[in-house]
């Protein structure tokens, strides 16, 4: 028979703009913080009794490297005997560590994990490819803060490798979504989080950090950075980014940000021999394959095929917590969920283009923000979903239990 499963607490760093306040803060130290603060947090936990550590990352190609997951569990001080995971999903890793921690506890695999996400894309390191020949004169140093390295051509001819603000503007192109619609939905999303954040919203998720600077006493630095409210007539002025016919603007695409985040999964067993209070079911997750010229439409499929398996419906979720990669991407979807731009329940407190997206930490963000939205409305169903790069979509539903 399968378990029911429990997120017990979840926690967060702020989230950091590109070279802001966590760009000293190495990767693997940056992913030990939450970890750290569930540890204290819980101090009667018998962390022995925790099955496995799962956190996504996207990069893996520099402090992030060696598997981050139990890097950052033994900074942490966890027990050297506690296993630790680290997968990448891309921009789907955070969400799939919490579904992989489901999916264990469900098939009786286990009873209490820690699952979450990290990423650290200011410190993204440079890399060069080996020489192909001895004495070679010409090598590529390829950026790792996002996108495409080392491509196949195989790959390239048969799928082409087209950048993620590329294919946003595909999806522009195909639903016909103009850059006006874009910044206000960009626009709107910066409204709605500068208000949950001056609501005190978010002081819930996030685990203030102690900044040392190089002079003068330390900081405690404890909200989100990466807002950037402006006029709509200055978003207008922004030139794109992919080409110059087109409508992808910095101010309609989610930031390259640093954060992390983890939090406690649960049987019930668990619950009652750690004595853990529940505050979400986890319903279910699923996973899908898209065109990748047109990843940004994954979150779609996959919300379908797990709200089939479910028997539920869009009309049965209180909130749903779409990932904004791109206005184009986030309207698309929109769209084709058959769903109104304007419905209040699509990213209450803004999302990835106003709060910023980590790439394996912003998984865990959107069901952390999902869960706490659901306790403090009194509501029920909550839908968590991203689009993913190469063409892929994850979904998630969770149930309000406190």
């Amino acid at each position: 028979m399968l378990k029911d499963v429990y997120i017990c607490d979840a926690i967060r760093t702020p989230i950091a703009r590109y070279a802001g306040s966590l760009a000293t803060i190495r990767a693997d130290d940056l992913a030990a913080i939450p970890l750290k603060a569930l540890k204290e947090r819980y101090s009667s936990l018998d962390l022995n009794q925790v099955d496995d550590i799962i956190l996504g990352c996207a990069n893996q190609a520099g402090e992030d490297n060696r598997n981050i997951a139990r890097m950052a569990s033994l900074l942490a001080d966890f027990p050297e005997t506690l296993s630790a995971v680290t997968l990448n999903r891309l921009c789907g890793s955070g969400l799939n560590a919490i579904g992989y921690g489901m999916q264990a506890i469900k098939a009786n695999e286990g009873e209490l994990i820690i699952a979450g996400g990290v990423e650290h894309m200011t410190r993204a390191p440079y890399v060069m490819a080996k020489a192909n020949m001895s004495f070679e004169r010409h090598q590529t140093i390829f950026d790792t803060t996002m996108g495409w390295r080392f491509i196949n051509p195989a790959f390239d001819s048969r799928f082409g490798t087209q950048s993620m603000a590329q294919t946003a503007e595909n999806l522009a192109e195909k639903y016909h979504i103009s850059r006006e619609q874009q910044d206000h939905f960009a626009f709107a999303s910066q409204l709605k989080a500068a208000s949950a954040q001056e609501m005190g919203y978010f002081t819930e998720e996030i685990i203030p950090i102690r900044l040392q600077p190089k002079k003068g006493d330390s900081i405690l630095y404890d909200t989100d950075e990466h807002l950037r409210l402006t006029s709509l007539e200055k978003m207008a002025k922004l030139s794109p980014i992919v080409h110059p016919q087109g409508s992808i603007t910095a101010a309609n695409a989610s930031g390259i940000n640093d954060g992390a985040a983890a939090m406690i999964l649960a049987s019930e067993n668990a619950l009652c021999a750690q004595n853990l209070t529940p505050k979400a079911k986890i319903l279910g997750m699923s996973v899908v394959g898209v065109t990748p010229s047109l990843m940004g439409i994954g979150p779609v499929p996959a919300s379908q095929k797990l709200l089939s398996r479910l028997g539920l419906t869009l009309n049965d979720m209180d909130i749903i917590e779409l990932n904004e990669a791109f206005a184009a991407q986030a309207l698309a979807c929109i769209n084709e969920m058959g769903l109104n731009v304007d419905d209040p329940r699509i990213n209450p407190q803004g999302g990835a283009i106003a709060l910023g997206h980590p790439l394996g930490m912003s998984g865990t963000r959107i069901v952390m923000s999902a869960m706490h939205q659901l306790i403090r409305n009194q509501q029920r169903y909550a839908l968590c979903t991203m689009c993913i790069g190469v063409g892929q979509g994850i979904a998630m539903i969770i149930e309000n239990v406190a």
